[in-house]
């Protein structure tokens, strides 16, 4: 029986919905993550995840039953850092988690040129939101979907003033998260525009002999680099045992101008045999060109991310060099549709042969 047949047959057995699943908001009182708005959002399936509404409405936990699927680093959910917008200074508060965003004028490394100075990835995973609507399912009436949406501003006087208008939905039943996001430009002026979705997935789902599931031409941005995995002769679609190579700054990293299916949408996922467990990851091909997959093995700091974006993460200058920047005029908006699903069993075997 799926767990939607399953809630259906219960749903005369209930009086409190919450006793299924929903949307709890809370904030946290403890620790270095004290003062944080959350939302926890249980799907009834076993997945359950973590809203931190003050981080960009990003994803922290998730979890499939008793298995972790992201990764958290040391620092976990810790509150914004409103103008943290300098140098490297934007790790020092990154706290992994299923999806960090970034963006949304810049996505690389520290830089600056004539048009100004930007730290790492920009500041939008630094603004809390402003919740405008939360959702309930309600069974007994027949209505299963959810929804929590909320806006989130990188702004200034004088601007550039960009608006992040943000849906986490899914529905009582179903072990998915869908993501829409509206980037619409507040300002008077045209200005640039990146955005990247950083989803990372830790152990036990990523774990040694763990399948990397993409398809795409690839390139290397440091293919000399020492300590490489992505090159001929090594499978950088399994998943290795931690790394000496990748203690402390050790890592490697591809941009795959990934394949979409015939309708339009790219595909990619993990895959963990031993657990009989996968994730799929899913968006448009035409609003997400780019597909990064961030490797970084090291011990006792375990990941790897699939990161769909507007463009590798090279930076607004080196994105303006190059032509490929993507500039918004006053009031011209992008909209941007993501979807994690964790696949039934029956689902499995079809998904994966689908990257043969």
């Amino acid at each position: 029986m799926s767990a939607l047949d399953f809630i259906h047959n219960g749903k005369d057995k209930i009086g409190n919905t919450a006793q299924i699943g929903g949307i709890e908001t809370s904030v946290l009182d403890n620790g270095l993550g004290r003062g944080s708005r959350i939302a926890w959002i249980n799907t009834g399936t076993g997945l359950r995840y973590k809203l931190v509404i003050d981080r960009g409405m990003d994803i922290a936990d998730a979890f499939y039953k008793e298995h972790s699927l992201a990764w958290l680093s040391h620092t976990g959910v810790v509150p914004p850092e409103r103008f943290s917008d300098k140098g490297m200074g934007w790790i020092r508060n990154f706290g992994g988690g299923l999806l960090t965003t970034c963006g949304l004028s810049h996505v690389g490394g520290p830089e600056e040129d004539g048009y100004g100075a930007r730290g790492l990835h920009g500041l939008i995973s630094n603004t809390p939101a402003e919740i405008i609507s939360i959702v309930q399912p309600d069974p007994a009436a027949g209505k299963m979907e959810m929804s929590i949406t909320g806006i989130i501003r990188e702004t200034q006087v004088f601007g550039p003033s960009l608006e992040l208008k943000r849906t986490i939905s899914g529905q009582l039943g179903e072990a998915k998260i869908s993501i829409h996001d509206e980037v619409i430009n507040r300002g008077n002026q045209k200005v640039p525009h990146m955005i990247l979705y950083h989803v990372n997935f830790g152990w036990p789902l990523i774990d040694e002999g763990t399948d990397l599931l993409w398809k795409g031409d690839w390139q290397s941005p440091t293919p000399d680099a020492e300590g490489k995995i992505f090159k001929d002769g090594i499978n950088f679609r399994k998943c290795p045992a931690p790394m000496e190579a990748h203690s402390g700054t050790g890592e490697d990293v591809a941009f795959i101008d990934v394949e979409s299916d015939a309708s339009g949408n790219a595909n990619c996922g993990i895959y963990n045999k031993k657990l009989g467990l996968a994730v799929a990851l899913r968006f448009p091909k035409e609003q997400l060109p780019w597909l990064i997959n961030w490797q970084h093995w090291g011990k006792n700091e375990y990941v790897t991310a699939l990161e769909p974006a507007t463009n590798p993460p090279i930076g607004q200058k080196r994105a303006r060099e190059e032509g490929s920047l993507i500039f918004l005029s006053p009031n011209e908006s992008r909209s941007y549709t993501l979807e994690l699903e964790v696949l039934a069993p029956e689902k499995i075997e079809s998904f994966i042969t689908s990257f043969l």
